[in-house]
């Protein structure tokens, strides 16, 4: 029988969604640190921050897992 470390899988889980948050962020924050013309900042700030609320209430589901399965659905890989 495989007994799975829950605490070292939502530790990889939330690695993976640091990652995949970095990864949507990276083209708004070259907008904004670039000041880019014709791209609006603004509205390059308010999607990071629906991208941030999104992996906000990603990492509360992880830390409330209570199984491996559990991490998979969370993360989109089931």
């Amino acid at each position: 029988m495989i007994t799975i470390n829950l605490d070292k899988a939502k530790s990889i889980a939330h690695d993976k969604r640091r990652a995949a948050r970095a990864e949507e962020f990276a083209p708004l924050d070259e907008v904004i640190a670039k000041q880019i013309p014709g791209m609006d900042a603004v509205a390059a700030e308010a999607g990071r921050q629906l991208i941030r609320d999104r992996y906000a209430d990603m990492q509360v589901a992880i830390d409330s897992a209570a199984s491996a399965d559990e991490l998979k659905t969370i993360l989109g890989l089931e």
